[in-house]
């Protein structure tokens, strides 16, 4: 029996980094990252064209109909090339949660919207993961006030698709009563928000909101994880490479058995990940035991490799590494991003703890 992926599955995901190579390059990041906002536009347009945005949308209402783990290559892509994309939030997350408490008409209306491109839906779940003090969303009617913290696919969301209790809903951000606040993190290569909403309109997906919102944070660490992933297999790259260029001593450092040692050492501890994000990716769509565990154990395991990666690739670098002449921080902090988004670590790993009842 192969254990791999399929010939089709590694052509979607050299597609989509041929294609970022040269829409992605890191001159262009840096623009983003400095209020540039067209970077994201003309991703936006560029993998509209690739079908990316239509990977999970099911064939009957336009899309590819593909699964989580084509889903996760992408996202991996992605995170290679510190992309500006809100794909993870604005197209997955959100077409999960369609699929999973819309009814008929809403996934008609919506995932049609979204395969033809007139709908970007970023989404915001931290009050379903932990509340914050003066933030969540309460209903009256088909109309919805509060707050909604770290919203996430801000770049060119139209639309946003927020919890509120046990309730999954969709709003306008062009809606009377939509105000919004750019919130500061660390990673300049994605845009994150506060909604203040004041009796604003919504369409409230009918389905099993509970359910659907337990799927969506199981799909979206899997795929943070995934974007980790891909960020430090760059790291990695980014310092061998750079290793074997810079000279001390009239040698490349990369002779150094510090240097190999710590290149190697990143080189092992994130080489069995990537079977790990795979198998979360796949246990997704077709084992549905092990799906919401898997996606807790890719989550937290990746969050402190990640870390390791990001920390070790920078210190291989010197003091170059912590320039913005490289433009290594960019992978940095994405990587450190990631590891909060939908739950830090230890929150993971304690819910992974309590499925297999150790706590």
């Amino acid at each position: 029996m192969y254990f791999g992926l399929s010939q089709d599955q590694t052509m979607l995901q050299d597609s989509v980094q041929r294609y970022l190579e040269s829409a992605s390059e890191l001159a262009h990041v840096r623009g983003f990252a400095e209020g540039d906002n067209s970077l994201a536009e003309s991703l936006q347009n560029g993998l509209m064209e690739l079908g990316v945005p239509l990977v999970l949308v099911p064939e009957e209402f336009g899309g590819l109909g593909l699964g989580v783990l084509e889903a996760a290559l992408i996202q991996q892509a992605m995170g290679r090339f510190v992309s500006p994309t809100s794909f993870t939030s604005a197209y997955a997350m959100a077409v999960i949660g369609l699929r999973e408490a819309g009814d008929d008409d809403q996934k008609n209306d919506w995932l049609g919207r979204i395969a033809g491109g007139s709908a970007i839906i970023g989404v915001g779940l931290t009050e379903a993961i932990g509340a914050r003090e003066g933030a969540g969303l309460k209903l009256s009617g088909d109309k919805v006030s509060g707050r909604a913290s770290f919203v996430m696919g801000a770049e060119l969301a139209s639309h946003f698709m927020l919890t509120a209790g046990k309730e999954l809903l969709i709003i306008a951000r062009d809606s009377a009563g939509v105000s919004e606040t750019a919130l500061t993190t660390i990673d300049k290569t994605r845009h994150v928000i506060m909604l203040d909403l004041q009796d604003v309109p919504c369409t409230v997906l009918a389905g099993d909101a509970v359910a659907a919102q337990a799927r969506m944070i199981d799909i979206g660490r899997v795929l943070l994880a995934a974007d980790s992933l891909g960020a430090a297999d760059m790291m990695i790259e980014k310092s061998v490479a750079y290793s074997k260029d810079r000279e001390q001593f009239n040698r490349p450092i990369g002779s150094f058995q510090a240097v190999k040692h710590m290149c190697a050492d990143m080189v092992a501890k994130l080489e069995p990940c990537r079977s790990l994000v795979w198998y979360a990716a796949y246990a997704q769509d077709h084992v549905s035991d092990e799906a919401a565990l898997m996606s807790r154990l890719a989550k937290s395991h990746l969050a402190e490799v990640g870390k390791y990666v990001a920390r070790t690739s920078t210190e291989v670098h010197g003091g170059m590494g912590f320039t913005d002449l490289l433009g290594l921080h960019y992978w940095f902090k994405r990587i450190g991003a990631n590891r909060q988004l939908l739950g830090g670590p230890e929150t993971v790993r304690e819910e992974a703890a309590k499925l297999q009842g150790w706590s």
